[in-house]
Order: structure tokens, then C-alpha cells, then sequence
């Protein structure tokens, strides 16, 4: 099912749509088809050990029925948060198409293979990236990270870069997705899917904007 933006979404429309993975895969193509930089861009927000919120932009790797996948040092602000209370929040927001999909949802590491096959994905450059930067934690000077650089560039000079142990991959298995899409003077359409857990069936409620 495609939601227009000249269409009204109906309920008969919302009872037949029991998978919000199909409709995100819907908004997700057409945000890579017209949103003209990182239509996979996605703000994380994460909580510290009091319950302080995080946020930060971050990428989307991969997606399927199982969750929404990102990357990143496990030693970062975020790698300790979610090690430490593994919930998250997301929000994708696509300006040129006046949308936004929002949810929540329980976080897992990906696997080992998950993890080496995108990480040998990456540029070579961002690779060494991983190795030379101690991520969120207080860097001296610029010239230090271009030093690091040039360390871990010239120890790989040949080869491959293997994936450092403390860099890998996350999973948010949501509990409840919102899509959300603009309308005239402020009456939004907002639909949000929700589940007890992440096997759970969806049941789906239509939102005042």
C-alpha cells in the first residue's frame, strides 16, 4: 500500500495494513528517489546512566522485518549508553517529502558477520577511521587524529584493514513505528503501529495531528 499525498488514508485502508515494514519500505524507496542528501540519515536518541536523553544524527545501514540496523565504536557515548540500557528511539525525516517516520523499540548487536561484511563494505578511509579515532572522548588537537591517521595507515599500508574489535553494528527491534505526513494548516496524518514486543502483531491507531 502507497499513501499519495493527494490521497486521504482510510481506515479500511489502515485494517489492511498490518506490516509497517512494507510501508516504510514504500517511503524509504521514494526518499532515496527524491531526497537529494542522506535519505537514510536518522536521528538516534539514547539515554545516559540518570536518564539524561542523547541525540545525534547517525546512518541507516540496513533494514528488514527483524529491525533497523546502524554502525558504529562501542566505546562512543552511544555504545556505552545502549550497552547499558539497551532501548532506543529513532526518527527519519525527509524534508523534500514533508515526512517523518519516528519509533522505539529494544536494541541488540548485530552478529560478527553482520558486522565484517559492512565494515568491508566501507571505503578504506573510513576503515582507518575506525582505528584512529577514539570517538567521544576529548581529543587533544586536530594534528593529533591526523597523526592517528597516519599511524594506522601506514601499520594497514597493505592489505586488508581487518574490523576492530570495538566497532560494530546495532539493531533497533521496534515496538511502535509512527509515520508521520505533512497536511495543510497543521492537520498532519499520523498513524502509529504498535506491539507488546518485537514478535508481537502490530494493531495500528490513527493520531490527532
Amino acid at each position: 500500500m502507497s499513501i499519495k499525498d493527494e490521497e486521504q488514508l482510510t481506515e479500511s485502508d489502515l485494517a489492511g495494513a498490518g506490516d509497517p515494514f512494507v510501508l516504510f519500505g514504500e517511503w524509504f524507496a521514494e526518499a532515496e528517489a527524491h531526497e537529494p542528501n542522506d535519505p537514510n540519515a536518522m536521528a538516534l536518541a539514547t539515554a545516559d546512566a540518570d536518564g539524561l536523553p542523547n541525540v545525534r544524527m547517525v546512518l541507516l545501514k540496513g533494514w528488514d522485518e527483524d529491525g533497523f540496523v546502524f554502525y558504529t565504536n562501542l566505546e562512543s557515548a552511544k555504545g556505552r549508553e545502549l550497552a547499558a540500557n539497551p532501548k532506543a528511539a529513532m526518527v527519519m525525516h525527509w524534508k523534500s517529502l514533508r515526512r517523518q517516520v519516528r519509533l522505539r523499540g529494544l536494541v541488540s548487536s548485530v552478529s560478527d558477520a553482520e558486522a565484517d561484511t559492512y565494515y568491508a563494505s566501507r571505503p578504506r578511509g573510513s576503515r582507518i577511521g575506525a582505528w584512529a579515532s577514539a570517538q567521544s572522548r576529548p581529543l587533544e588537537s586536530r594534528f593529533a587524529l591526523e597523526k592517528a591517521v597516519a599511524e594506522w595507515t601506514a601499520k594497514y599500508a597493505v592489505g586488508e584493514v581487518p574490523r576492530p574489535d570495538h566497532w560494530s553494528g546495532f539493531r533497533i527491534s521496534p515496538v511502535e513505528i509512527e509515520f508521520w505526513r505533512d497536511k495543510p494548516f497543521r492537520l498532519h496524518d499520523r498513524i502509529r503501529y504498535t506491539r507488546s514486543t518485537p514478535v508481537d502483531a502490530w494493531s495500528v491507531t490513527r493520531l490527532y495531528p
